[in-house]
């Protein structure tokens, strides 16, 4: 149990917060001043009469500001990362089950759309990328204050948007906080699925044992609790560094096994049909969109100027995850083809090569210490904004175990009733990164030059913006259709019944001679 110093710290902190004007916790600088977070006033002022905000044009961005505030120098770091770092730990941050899930979403698309395709959708992540870095930026020299979440940049932004944005900026916040807490569990719910199917495969095949994914889950579903117990991630450090060298080298043994024997175009299809592109829309934005993580990396660089730019971290790193993805995906289609599992360790020879059975329990073990730092996210929102605050009693502790325990059984109960790896990977990639991922940098960035550019440039940019949130909104919406729609005929008997496949009668509709 805490001590009773430490209550009457945060109890104080509580109170002090409370006081006055009520603010986003995130939003809050370094040296809170309410004062500062108050919404601009739209009346037009001469230059250099509102010395609080800094004008921005899109165009020159080298104008002289007549109050000078530079967030990255005003940032204090305890322990700053290097660019080599910051390049490794974002690379590391998008090569996960979804980059093992690639092959399989190469067979909805065909070798030719996917492989175009994935290039265009992580070329268009990363602009957005840098739409929300670039808003993120400007926002911290306006409100003066060293760095913003991505929860505090969105309601920023739409406090400096037109009226109806400013009367949503109260919840935009929770908005965003929704997505990301949906992200996160959904991805804890891929993690579980994953480990739990590779441990049942190598059991059936490598050694003759007849047991259900779900009973395997349920074998797990106590070490998951226990390890999100850990409350600093200090202590899954080195665990973490151990998963980091064993995906290394699982990635090695599957390209040896992709390769072993030369992949072949035969039997495989440039294009896919048409109905089954969301659920590799949905793949590959869950594969790719490292979201949650930019700016808190960008935020603890030593030289954060050099993560934007042509040749800066984020660019370098998104090319060679885009790279190796569209090879993982392409060479994967090619030497599996319509038989890529949802995750290509399932591929893998387990029943006659005792490497391939290694490779999948070490894949297993990697992803099972990953569940933690994903959990970590989930329960850091659920805790730090909405749970934790409203708790003053002496068993805050307790209770913090309580919803580390919740938050577990959650996503074990999710997979357990839904253990489909494919969908579960398309279905909250369409849900939760087309938002994050696209539309909502596109709509930040709109809601934060919105009075501080010309007419000529803010019709430009709606027109551009309001592109990426359509195509952010339908892949969204059809993205998530499909893939609750493929759940329902996988649990109901494979579409008979009540249930019909609208996939497929809509692929026999278009595709029709």
């Amino acid at each position: 149990l805490i001590s009773q110093s430490f209550l009457a710290q945060e109890a104080a902190e509580w109170a002090r917060r409370h006081t006055g004007l009520m603010v986003n916790p995130s939003f809050e600088p370094d040296e809170f001043a309410p004062a500062s977070l108050a919404p601009m006033k739209e009346e037009k002022k001469p230059p250099g009469a509102d010395k609080g905000i800094f004008l921005v044009n899109m165009k020159e961005k080298n104008v002289q500001e007549v109050e000078e505030y530079e967030p990255y120098e005003n940032r204090v770091v305890d322990h700053p990362t290097t660019n080599t770092e910051t390049l490794l730990h974002l690379m590391k941050g998008s090569l996960g089950t979804g980059i093992l899930a690639m092959p399989h979403a190469f067979s909805k698309s065909g070798y030719a759309v996917g492989a175009i395709g994935t290039v265009v959708i992580g070329v268009l992540c990363t602009y957005c990328i840098h739409v929300l870095m670039d808003s993120c930026y400007v926002l911290c020299k306006r409100r003066k204050v060293p760095s913003l979440t991505y929860t505090a940049a969105a309601e920023a932004a739409l406090s400096e948007g037109p009226d109806w944005c400013k009367a949503c900026a109260p919840y935009a916040a929770h908005i965003v906080n929704a997505f990301l807490l949906i992200y996160q569990i959904g991805t804890c719910c891929v993690y579980v699925v994953f480990v739990s199917e590779n441990i049942q495969f190598v059991l059936t095949k490598q050694f003759g044992i007849d047991v259900a994914v779900t009973d395997v889950m349920l074998w797990i579903l106590v070490p998951l609790v226990l390890i999100n117990w850990v409350r600093d991630l200090k202590y899954l450090a080195p665990f973490s560094a151990i998963a980091n060298a064993v995906t290394i080298v699982s990635f090695g043994i599957i390209l040896y096994y992709i390769f072993r024997v030369t992949p072949t175009l035969e039997g495989k299809v440039p294009a896919g049909k048409i109905g089954d592109f969301p659920l590799f829309f949905g793949t590959v934005l869950f594969a790719l969109e490292a979201i949650g993580v930019i700016l808190p990396l960008e935020n603890e660089m030593k030289t954060p100027k050099d993560f934007v730019g042509k040749f800066g971290v984020l660019n370098r790193a998104m090319i060679s995850i885009i790279i190796l993805y569209v090879g993982m995906g392409l060479f994967g289609y090619l030497q599996y083809g319509n038989a890529a599992a949802g995750s290509i360790t399932l591929n893998l020879p387990s029943e006659t090569e005792i490497l391939a059975s290694v490779v999948q329990c070490l894949l297993a073990f990697a992803i099972f210490i990953t569940h933690g730092l994903a959990c970590y996210v989930a329960i850091d929102i659920l805790w730090g904004e909405y749970v934790g605050p409203r708790i003053h009693s002496s068993r805050r502790t307790l209770w913090e175990y309580v919803l580390r325990t919740l938050v577990v059984l959650l996503t074990f109960g999710i997979a357990a009733a839904v253990p489909e790896l494919d969908l579960f990977i398309s279905l909250f990639g369409a849900l939760c990164l087309s938002a994050l991922g696209l539309a909502f940098p596109a709509f930040i960035q709109s809601c934060t030059y919105w009075y501080y550019v010309s007419d000529s440039e803010r019709i430009r940019m709606i027109i551009k913006n309001s592109i990426v949130v359509v195509f952010g909104t339908l892949g969204l919406v059809v993205g998530t259709w499909t893939s609750l729609e493929g759940i329902i005929v996988k649990f109901s008997g494979h579409g008979h019944g009540s249930v019909a496949n609208t996939t497929e009668i809509f692929n026999q509709t278009v595709l029709a001679p």
